[in-house]
Parts: structure tokens; C-alpha cells; sequence
């Protein structure tokens, strides 16, 4: 295998529903978008995900990853990071799955990795592993859309066909955002997706609910 062979499977292996970070589990408040009728379709959900991908926690991540990336010390990143999460489950989401992510990878690749919100974790990662940062971004930002289109599959609910299809629609923006997050730094981390933060704060006391955000 190639230097470049290896580094794409290792990042699909990281980011792949079958790596125990419990990805599944989180719907990012779309539960609670489709229980009030925010999301009822394939249109609305691609709406949503493109907000959330270009002006919520898609970019904002993106940043943070970048960040973690280029630091020796993680600490000041994962710092923003949790003080950044806009609900107490979009902390519990980053934390859980980071704390995941740090634990398996160790493991895995024996390496020492310290407890860290996941997009931190991952840029972290990936610096030590000499992974390139731009390939990190794009296959993160497709995970994370991924993840969502799969739950939305699940609650809208929309045919598997329809949910491929729009993961490859909004792919390009994928690459995009990551684009943009290499050239940024902190001081360009936003949020103005405010449907999707005030839908991960009414998913807290949502009363029928089969995601843990």
C-alpha cells in the first residue's frame, strides 16, 4: 500500500459507523426539528443539514479540528470546544463520542491520547498519525453528514436511495467548508444555526425520543 493508500484507510477506518464512538446514537436535536415539523422531507432535511454543515456545528467543528491539528497542546482548543457546545446535550454529544474516539484509537494504535470533545480529538489524532489535514476535514465533515442523513432516514422517513442522494448533493460543500476551515483559525468560530441549537435544547425534555440528542 501507498503512504496515501494508508492514510485514506485509516481516517475511513476513524470516521466509519463501525468505529465505537456511538456516532448512531446522536441526532444533533433532528429528532425533535422532525417531531414539530421542521424536517418532513427530503427538501427540508437538506435545508437543515446545509445549515447545520455551513453556519452550526459542520463549520464550527471544522475549526476546531483545524485548531486541535496544528497545536502541540490540544488543551486550548478542547477548552473552546466545550465552552462553544450551545445546549447540555450538544456537550454531552461532542464529549461522549470524543472520550470514545481517544480510548479506542490509543488502544488501537498505542498511542497516548488525553479525554477530548471529539472534532478535537480526531485533528489531535491526526497530527500525531502525520495525517493530512485537509483529507481529515472533508472525511470528517462527510461523517458527520452522513451520520445526520442516516437519522433522518430513519425519522422523516425518508428511502435509502434519497438519503445517498442527498449525502452526494451536499458533499461538494463538505469540501468547501473544509477548504475554508484550513485557511481560518478560532477567531473565525461562529454559530448563527439557531433553529438547530434551540431543537438540541427542546430535545432534552422531547417526551418519545429513540436518539440520545
Amino acid at each position: 500500500m501507498t503512504t496515501q493508500t494508508e492514510q485514506i484507510l485509516t481516517l475511513a477506518q476513524w470516521l466509519s459507523p463501525a468505529y465505537p464512538v456511538g456516532a448512531f446514537a446522536y441526532s444533533h436535536g433532528l429528532e425533535w426539528a422532525v417531531e414539530s415539523r421542521q424536517v418532513t422531507s427530503s427538501e427540508s432535511l437538506k435545508a437543515w443539514l446545509q445549515t447545520v454543515l455551513s453556519h452550526g456545528a459542520g463549520q464550527a467543528d471544522a475549526l476546531l479540528l483545524a485548531a486541535a491539528y496544528s497545536a502541540e497542546d490540544p488543551t486550548r482548543a478542547d477548552a473552546i470546544a466545550r465552552a462553544f457546545a450551545a445546549s447540555a446535550e450538544r456537550l454531552k454529544e461532542t464529549v461522549l463520542q470524543g472520550e470514545a474516539f481517544t480510548r479506542a484509537t490509543a488502544d488501537i494504535w498505542g498511542v497516548t491520547l488525553p479525554s477530548l470533545t471529539y472534532p478535537v480529538a480526531v485533528g489531535h489524532a491526526a497530527r500525531q498519525q502525520g495525517l493530512p489535514l485537509d483529507l481529515t476535514l472533508t472525511m470528517y465533515l462527510q461523517a458527520f453528514l452522513s451520520n445526520l442523513a442516516a437519522a433522518g432516514m430513519r425519522l422523516v422517513p425518508l428511502g435509502q436511495t434519497e438519503g445517498q442522494s442527498l449525502i452526494k448533493a451536499l458533499t461538494p460543500l463538505c469540501i468547501e467548508i473544509a477548504a475554508k476551515a484550513e485557511a481560518g483559525s478560532l477567531e473565525d468560530l461562529s454559530s448563527t444555526a439557531f433553529m438547530a441549537d434551540i431543537a438540541a435544547m427542546k430535545h432534552e425534555t422531547q417526551y418519545s425520543r429513540i436518539f440520545r440528542t
